[in-house]
């Protein structure tokens, strides 16, 4: 299992890497899309594992988002253009380290002070934590305020996006199909249960938010390096909805599934373009329909992990 998953990373980067060496031939449109869907592959793969694989009920993860997003962007506004151009790429990598690790301590001090909640109320806590983040990047002069931070250098490319959304799917298959993740598996089953055969559900649960929040940082720091842009209400409650409805729908706890709803869900609206004003009222629709059909997940096969 181990050998498998590191030949699919190597054979994702490497792919990621001959597509995106191409990409100056693509559609300007087409490859701001295919970079958008690699964004959301690693939003819903992160937050899958802390609603699908641990069992919590998250709605702050725009939040952990904005955090890694402004971060990155502030390092690179005042480092990048000072590194050389062999350097672009390092200080890219290093802005982005820095957002997820920034994002993964938001996780750890969201993760702490509620590890007593679960359910609506844990969705209610975190809700507001990203609603806060929110209103102090609106009333920070420093990042723009409300205004947003503008002239955010471009360095996303498909490289960067589909190779680290296929780290991103490594880290996670791999952490939950170990000896230590079943506890992830053991602690969404039963809590009680996982206490009482010594598993420590605390552990587990701020494990699953700093990770989780770790790679929502990073993509933040992709979005803000893909869209050169980044405004308060790039992070808004809507934005964690949409994350969440890609877990939903595409099985909670399976991660082909997730990367699946998160293609189709970044596509869906595009397709829809040509119905202008009706777009966004079509999409709620088919997605409404969808789960009406397919509660388990429009791509909820096979069966989920048990610990």
């Amino acid at each position: 299992m181990q050998t498998r998953a590191k030949r699919f990373l190597v054979l994702a980067i490497l792919l990621a890497a001959g597509v995106s060496y191409c990409s100056a031939a693509f559609n300007r449109y087409y490859l701001g899309v295919a970079i958008d869907v690699g964004i959301n592959i690693i939003l819903a793969v992160s937050l899958n594992l802390i609603n699908g694989h641990t069992g919590q009920f998250s709605l702050g993860h725009a939040g952990f988002m904005a955090v890694g997003g402004y971060t990155a962007a502030a390092i690179t506004l005042a480092l990048g253009p000072r590194a050389p151009g062999l350097l672009t790429g390092l200080w890219f990598a290093v802005a982005l380290l820095a957002g997820g690790l920034l994002a993964a301590v938001a996780g750890l001090a969201v993760g702490i002070p509620t590890l007593r909640l679960r359910g609506d109320y844990l969705a209610i806590v975190t809700l507001g934590f990203g609603e806060i983040i929110r209103v102090i990047l609106q009333n920070m002069e420093c990042v723009g305020a409300a205004s947003g931070l503008s002239g955010i250098p471009e360095r996303t490319t498909l490289f960067w996006a589909f190779g680290l959304a296929a780290v991103t799917v490594y880290v996670v298959g791999c952490l939950v199909s170990s000896t230590y993740g079943r506890g992830f598996i053991a602690v969404h089953d039963d809590e009680i249960a996982a206490s009482a055969s010594g598993i420590n559900p605390t552990r587990y649960k701020v494990t699953a938010f700093v990770i989780g929040a770790f790679f929502a940082g990073i993509a933040g720091g992709l979005f803000a390096h893909h869209k050169l842009f980044l405004s308060p209400t790039n992070f808004d409650f809507m934005k964690s909805i949409d994350i969440v409805v890609m877990v939903i729908l595409g099985g909670m706890g399976r991660t082909g599934g997730v990367i699946l709803a998160a293609i189709v869900l970044t596509l869906l609206p595009e397709f829809l373009r040509p119905f202008a004003e009706y777009r966004m009222i079509i999409y709620s629709l088919l997605i409404i329909g969808l789960m009406i059909a397919r509660p388990q997940g429009l791509f909820g096969f096979g069966r989920r992990k048990t610990a």
